[in-house]
């Protein structure tokens, strides 16, 4: 059995105090709805754990009924932090889920074809990651301020979700890093600890994540654009 969790518990500060960009309504419809639909229509998920700001469950709830969003879903209380929402993810998981895909609530764009390749690259390997080559010339900055040096963009990608998992394997390295005191924003960072491998896998399509105002303008047009899987 293969479960999604998408982490809807953050408070997304970056897009202004008062704005919750999850309900942002773009392409007709809240960006969270977009993104759960997504793992909805996906034929290699079999249910959806949906990790909330606490007190955010009837919102939620009246989504899946307005959207007719079907497939078996349940809501779990985040965190205090990323991890910590993942971690409520996973005790949340059913005893039969064998691999757990982590998907960022306000990542809508991720296409069906992406999340059953991250499944199926797991399912093989242990652990699997979205990702795209960086194209850019990236610049190190000590002081924020100046160039340090440049690095080798050739060995560099930007990692996405969905991070895709055996779901003892995300156990175990998440245990060691709440063992370590460690506050990891990536979850493929903790499979990192436990020197388990994590296979690239391409994002052929644009995958973007609504962080600030101005992305809303380009996720907009990837959604009206979006051709069905």
């Amino acid at each position: 059995m293969t479960s999604a969790i998408i982490v809807a518990a953050g408070k997304g500060t970056r897009m202004g105090p008062t704005q919750d960009k999850l309900f942002l309504e773009i392409a007709g419809k809240p960006v969270v709805v977009h993104t759960w639909q997504r793992f909805a229509e996906a034929e290699c998920i079999d249910d959806i754990i949906l990790v909330v700001r606490e007190g955010m469950q009837s919102a939620f709830e009246e989504l899946a009924k307005r959207f007719q969003l079907g497939k078996p879903f349940r809501l779990v209380a985040g965190g205090a932090e990323r991890q910590d929402s993942v971690w409520n993810g996973l005790e949340a998981a059913g005893e039969e889920t064998e691999i757990v895909a982590i998907q960022d609530a306000a990542r809508p764009c991720t296409s069906g074809r992406l999340i059953a390749d991250t499944v199926t690259m797991a399912r093989e390997n242990g652990a699997a990651v979205a990702a795209q080559p960086v194209t850019d010339t990236i610049k190190e900055s000590v002081d924020g301020k100046s160039v340090t040096r440049t690095l080798d963009r050739s060995l560099l990608w930007s990692v996405q979700t969905p991070q895709t998992f055996r779901i003892e394997i995300l156990r175990h390295a998440l245990s060691e890093a709440r063992n370590r005191g460690l506050l990891i924003t990536d979850d493929t960072a903790a499979c990192e600890l436990i020197g388990q491998p994590v296979r690239l896998v391409t994002s052929a399509e644009p995958n973007p994540k609504v962080t600030r105002r101005e992305d809303l303008a380009y996720v907009e047009m990837l959604l009206r654009n979006r051709v069905p899987a």
